[in-house]
């Protein structure tokens, strides 16, 4: 039983109020969990959500608390994926002015930023379980914020590219906790549109960021391409102060004991989460998601799948520059609007997608006897799956200029 749903308190245990559907995806109470819930019911100092409607579970939180939260949530995940490409169409002018003397080092200067993201969650994973998200969220975009600053002030290639790589781990942590932090808002059958927005924030990112890199790049400097997505991590922090608040789970089960604690004087009471040093959390933090990964195939594949999905993305991003300003011989302002095409297509698929993900689910969960599984939001992405691979051949085909 997942620890973000509702745990019966002592006085509901008994009381045949629960739910007769099962929803796999949510793990929500059904009857068949009676036993089970007779056996928390007797735990005296077991402290869990104050019945189904108790307001600190983020699932009840209001409407417009939801919505300010995940649109919180996308813009620290938006600005990280917006630094990541848009140094591209200033790349050749970053490799002159330090000095680098080969493309292998130019190229460098942007994927080494990309590289930090396969690091980056291995720790803010595992730590967010101990800290909560919100701890981690304000940590990472003041981290990315310190070293990206940086990189528009480094001298050397080594300074740039270790400026670089650190601010790439602070840029991680939200594309890494975003997703389960807004699953811990909203219920299934509402979660695809609240999801469909927040993935446009790491989709859309790569596309929108060069736009902009290109001409500032061609007005003035390339440092000025890092010191303006800097102060833009200014702003996002500043509306992560007002709208974001704790949402995991364990996090405020945790801190209603310690509050629960204090004013009782018990310190039997607990939230039914193994007693460990936080060494030991982190630990088995870090252990749980190879563990996923290597015994769970349908989790192996998916992970595969997306990472080459974003591969292929920041390819087809680093390529620009080279087809529009190289082969077209295009100014590097007029050269990242191509950007647009990406985007509008990165925009189109989340907005279809969201208009149709909940309905599809709901239909196919009414037709298998109200069980819903996770599986039944993968139709659309059949879909994508084909239309991905006929523009990636489209654009390799139509590249030479002869070829509109």
């Amino acid at each position: 039983m997942s620890k973000s749903e509702y745990v019966p308190s002592q006085s509901e245990a008994h009381s045949s109020t629960y739910s007769k559907e099962r929803d796999l995806e949510t793990g929500t109470l059904t009857q068949r969990d009676t036993d089970s819930a007779s056996i928390i019911a007797r735990d005296l100092n077991l402290v869990t959500w104050d019945g189904p409607d108790d307001p600190e579970n983020p699932k009840n939180w209001p409407s417009n608390v939801k919505w300010h939260y995940t649109l919180a949530v996308s813009v620290f995940t938006f600005i990280s994926p917006v630094s990541s490409a848009m140094v591209a169409p200033a790349l050749d002018k970053l490799g002159k002015d330090l000095h680098m003397t080969s493309k292998i080092e130019i190229d460098l200067a942007l994927s080494i930023f990309v590289l930090a993201y396969a690091i980056g969650p291995l720790v803010f994973g595992p730590a967010s379980e101990v800290y909560g998200r919100v701890r981690l969220f304000q940590f990472s975009n003041l981290w990315y914020l310190a070293w990206n600053l940086g990189c528009g002030f480094a001298q050397t290639p080594a300074e740039f590219f270790v400026f670089r790589f650190l601010a790439g781990l602070g840029g991680s942590a939200p594309l890494a906790l975003g997703g389960g932090a807004i699953s811990y808002v909203w219920h299934a059958e509402h979660r695809g549109k609240a999801m469909g927005i927040y993935t446009l924030a790491p989709i859309l990112g790569p596309v929108i960021g060069p736009i902009a890199g290109g001409f500032i790049a061609q007005y003035s400097t390339w440092r000025w391409v890092f010191w303006s997505s800097s102060a833009s991590a200014v702003a996002i922090q500043v509306v992560g102060l007002i709208w974001l608040r704790e949402s995991h789970p364990a996090t405020l089960l945790k801190w209603k004991r310690n509050r629960l604690a204090k004013e009782t004087g018990n310190d039997q009471l607990h939230t039914g989460e193994k007693v460990e040093t936080l060494l030991q959390k982190i630990r088995g933090a870090m252990i749980r998601p190879v563990r996923m990964i290597t015994t769970q195939p349908i989790i192996a594949i998916t992970a595969v799948y997306m990472g080459y999905l974003f591969g292929i993305s920041y390819l087809m991003v680093t390529t620009f520059p080279d087809v529009w300003a190289g082969w077209y011989g295009e100014s590097e302002g007029i050269a990242g609007l191509n950007y647009i095409s990406i985007a509008i297509g990165s925009f189109a698929g989340p907005f279809l997608n969201v208009l149709y993900i909940d309905r599809i689910y709901r239909n196919l969960k009414a037709k298998n006897g109200n069980v819903g599984c996770p599986e039944f939001r993968m139709p659309t992405m059949f879909i994508g799956s084909f239309i991905f691979t006929v523009g990636l051949f489209w654009y390799g085909w139509s590249v030479k200029g002869h070829v509109h």
